[in-house]
């Protein structure tokens, strides 16, 4: 049986008297494929941010491939590849110059960061493309060289926040599928957000569900409709988040930005 690699305990985050996480606790299996859904201004990205290293949060315990990020941030670094919403390649560099660049901030070794960046490459098809420069490629081409560049330093988890967002569906499938290889190829733990019930329902072998900054479920997709009774993953999510659009959601968000703001002008 796989050991968990993510362990979270009663993560909290607290913007002045807003809360957006609070108090959840899960853990992920080393291997798994693991879905984190919830609505706009669940919590899902504060809670990414925490995993990661970007964000402290207020009380709680995280673990991370044994590292705790507070006091071994390092250790969680080495371990962990990230793809957010944004893009945060240097468009003006070529595919090879930006994972070059990568594995010397990884500190890698010349011989084995070229060998590597070869094989990834070519595992995303960006191979015949090494050589040009990322503002010619189009928003998939783009996502398969950050996945690529996130798995250079041989991560143990790969974190992506809405992967395939504003994607095709012929290259989300695309993406969806070198990331399913990848799991099965090197064991890496994928844990994904995404908007798109499908994918989750396809790609995770478990989802847990975020509302209001607090887990509502969690399991495989089966065991979610069983609980909900429901006959879709869709269906399941609306039962445990409701199907209203919620409008102290994007209040929410805009106080939370507000506070984030005022706290790194401290």
């Amino acid at each position: 049986m796989n050991h968990d690699i993510i362990d979270v305990k009663n993560l909290t985050k607290k913007f002045g008297d807003f809360t957006a996480v609070n108090e959840i606790s899960f853990s992920v299996g080393s291997g798994e494929r693991f879905a984190f859904l919830g609505p706009n201004g669940a919590g899902k990205s504060t809670t990414i941010k925490m995993l990661t290293t970007l964000l402290a949060p207020t009380s709680g315990t995280i673990l991370i491939a044994g590292y705790d990020p507070k006091s071994r941030a390092s250790g969680v670094r080495q371990s962990i590849g990230i793809v957010f919403q944004d893009p945060s390649l240097d468009e003006d560099l070529t595919a090879w110059e930006n994972m070059e660049i990568h594995g010397v901030f990884y500190g890698m070794p010349r011989a084995l960061r070229r060998e590597r960046i070869h094989e990834l490459l070519d595992f995303v098809d960006l191979h015949n493309r090494k050589d040009s420069r990322v503002k010619e490629f189009s928003g998939g081409m783009k996502r398969r060289l950050e996945i690529a560049r996130g798995l250079l330093h041989h991560p143990r988890v790969m974190f992506l926040d809405e992967p395939t967002l504003g994607l095709d569906p012929q290259t989300r499938k695309r993406m969806w599928q070198y990331l399913q290889d990848l799991n099965d190829r090197e064991s890496v733990t994928v844990f994904f957000t995404t908007h798109y019930m499908e994918e989750a329902e396809r790609v995770a072998q478990r989802i847990a569900i975020i509302d209001h900054g607090k887990i509502v479920a969690i399991g495989s997709v089966a065991e979610l409709k069983a609980q909900t009774n429901a006959d879709s993953l869709e269906s399941a999510f609306l039962a445990l988040t409701g199907s209203t659009i919620r409008e102290e959601e994007t209040s929410a968000a805009a106080r939370f930005r507000t506070m984030a703001r005022a706290q790194r002008r401290r």
